[in-house]
């Protein structure tokens, strides 16, 4: 082993130097941070405030959209700070402290996907037994074990890595990881890396697996209805599927992109695969479920027309640009 050192800090160094350019790039990552936080927020007042969306469906995506909330800002902040900046360290503290926000952000996105295909196969495939099956107790049972479960399991592991000796203090990339800790460690031991890899593989693929598993009953139990029953089941289905894609490419862009060698690849865009899981899902998530949702989009639209003075007009024309949109 070489010779370890304690390091108190650690240098985020894929920041580039961009000049005057540092200023429109603050501006602009400000206002999607902005965006994230009001849309997403929106979307858990609008389904808390109407008894009409305290449905399991509802309440899973109002868990979707604290979690964008949570992950966001474990990144946004100290994101922008270092947009301003001509240093980029990170206190020892405050690295593991992003670490642990952005990999249970990651991992709860993944929990609560699952929840909710699985309340979407039994919808489609258990009608009759759906309030049975998905009554508020085990609504809240399912949450209380995607928040927590996660939460457990990165406590350990996140633990294990801030115990390992560090012989550098260099991290490529623009906010705290897991992986590039693991990498400037001084402990080179192939199995634990064997393990740990195959521990990521198996955390990440068994949620995907179980996804993906549940459409395929829902499709093999549409493929004879109607075409009414599959249009019906198509819209309550279809916002969840994109969000499960949108992640699945986003998150799997930034896992590839740390086995890969950074030196070759250009800056501009290693950082932005890195960070687009921690962006896009927030952004487009409160998006699809609020134009593709009717009973979403509909209080939507009546929260934009709350002060119009011709509020028929103004619903009939939001809720025309909506379903262009859809």
């Amino acid at each position: 082993m070489e010779n370890s050192t304690l390091y108190f800090y650690f240098n985020l160094t894929a920041f580039m130097d961009i000049g005057h350019y540092r200023y429109p790039a603050f501006v602009f990552c400000f206002l999607l941070y902005s965006f994230i936080l009001s849309a997403n927020f929106a979307m858990i007042l609008i389904i808390i405030r109407e008894s009409t969306l305290h449905e399991p469906m509802y309440i899973f995506i109002a868990f979707l959209s604290a979690n964008s909330l949570f992950g966001s800002t474990g990144f946004f902040p100290r994101f922008l700070v270092d947009l301003l900046s001509d240093t980029h360290l990170m206190s020892r503290p405050a690295c593991f402290t992003q670490i642990y926000v952005i990999y249970t952000y990651a991992f709860y996105e993944l929990t609560f996907l699952s929840i909710m295909a699985y309340d979407r196969y039994v919808a489609v495939c258990h009608p009759l037994h759906y309030h049975r099956k998905m009554s508020p107790k085990t609504v809240y049972t399912l949450a209380f074990v995607a928040w927590v479960c996660p939460a457990c399991n990165l406590t350990i592991s996140i633990n294990t890595t801030a115990r390992l000796p560090l012989c550098g203090d260099s991290i490529q990339k623009v906010y705290c990881a897991n992986w590039n800790i693991v990498k400037i460690s001084c402990v080179a031991n192939p199995v634990n890396n064997i393990a740990a890899t195959l521990g990521a593989i198996i955390i990440a693929f068994l949620p995907f697996g179980f996804i993906l598993y549940t459409y395929l009953r829902i499709v093999i139990a549409c493929w004879k209805k109607s075409s009414e029953v599959r249009g019906k089941v198509l819209q309550s289905c279809f916002p969840h599927v994109i969000s499960f894609v949108i992640y699945s490419i986003t998150s799997f862009s930034d896992t590839a992109l740390n086995r890969q060698n950074l030196d070759e690849i250009n800056p501009v865009v290693s950082i932005l695969l890195s960070i687009e899981f921690l962006i896009i899902p927030p952004v487009l998530n409160p998006v699809v479920y609020g134009l593709k949702l009717p009973e979403i989009r509909r209080y939507v639209v009546q929260i934009l027309c709350l002060k119009h003075k011709t509020k028929k007009s103004c619903f009939r024309k939001i809720e025309n640009v909506s379903l262009h949109l859809v």
